[in-house]
């Protein structure tokens, strides 16, 4: 039996199960899994692919490894930050009545049942820990591709064999894998904050639900910088 306490109005499960199918969706969308229409992450991915090949006809491959460090760093600094709000949230914990007392003073909020809100404290935990893994992992996929960019041989004079081919397409592979799995942690910062929301109330979450999806949809789909990257 699950305690009173701890039950959901159906607004806040209609709300919580708009955010996650908003979010599966999205991410499948993102992957090219619904729509013919490229989005500007599988632009991106054709790009890498495409640095891959410039760089096996480089002698010197500084510039790659400028950006691979360039990226790696990147992926650190989300990595940390990530830990930084997992911190937040346990000292969110601690101070459970304060924030309470604070939320039940806005026009939106009814009385807040104190495990309610660890619940939601516990979910946000939840997504910001999900969000580390995946820079994690990105960070080493990342090294991973360091380490097959200097397996990929020179091609000299403008012939590439089989070998220098397969090689080329391992980096580049391990590049987009290290790039999906940056792209889905920061995609789920985005969507944290769109789960901020709910601690005011389900009308509230809905919206900032709302508002995540228009502006990461907006990105991908229909962007400055997806036109930027989009072939003629």
């Amino acid at each position: 039996m699950i305690p009173d306490s701890l039950l959901l109005d159906p607004l806040d499960l209609v709300a919580l199960a708009y955010f996650l199918i908003g979010w599966i969706v999205f991410a499948q969308a993102t992957q090219g899994r619904l729509f013919s229409r490229p989005t500007l992450t599988s632009l991106m991915n054709r790009q890498r692919e495409t640095w891959m090949r410039t760089m096996a006809r480089r002698d010197l491959r500084m510039i790659d490894t400028g950006i691979m460090m360039g990226l790696q760093q990147g992926t650190a600094f989300f990595a940390s930050s990530s830990l930084l709000a997992l911190g937040g949230c346990f000292a969110l914990l601690g101070s459970t009545d304060q924030v309470i007392a604070v939320l039940g003073d806005l026009p939106t909020n009814d009385d807040i049942a104190r495990p309610v809100f660890e619940a939601k404290v516990f979910g946000l935990t939840g997504i910001l820990a999900y969000a580390f893994f995946k820079f994690g992992w990105a960070y080493r996929l990342f090294n991973y591709c360091s380490i097959l960019i200097g397996a990929v041989p020179i091609v000299k004079d403008g012939i590439e064999d089989a070998a220098t081919e397969r090689a080329v397409m391992r980096a580049a592979r391990m590049n987009q894998l290290g790039g999906k799995h940056f792209n889905a942690g920061l995609r789920a910062i985005f969507f944290a904050l769109g789960y901020l929301g709910w601690f005011i109330g389900p009308w509230f979450f809905l919206a900032t639900t709302t508002f995540t999806l228009f502006v990461l949809v907006r990105r991908q789909f229909f962007s400055a910088a997806r036109a930027a990257v989009l072939d003629a």
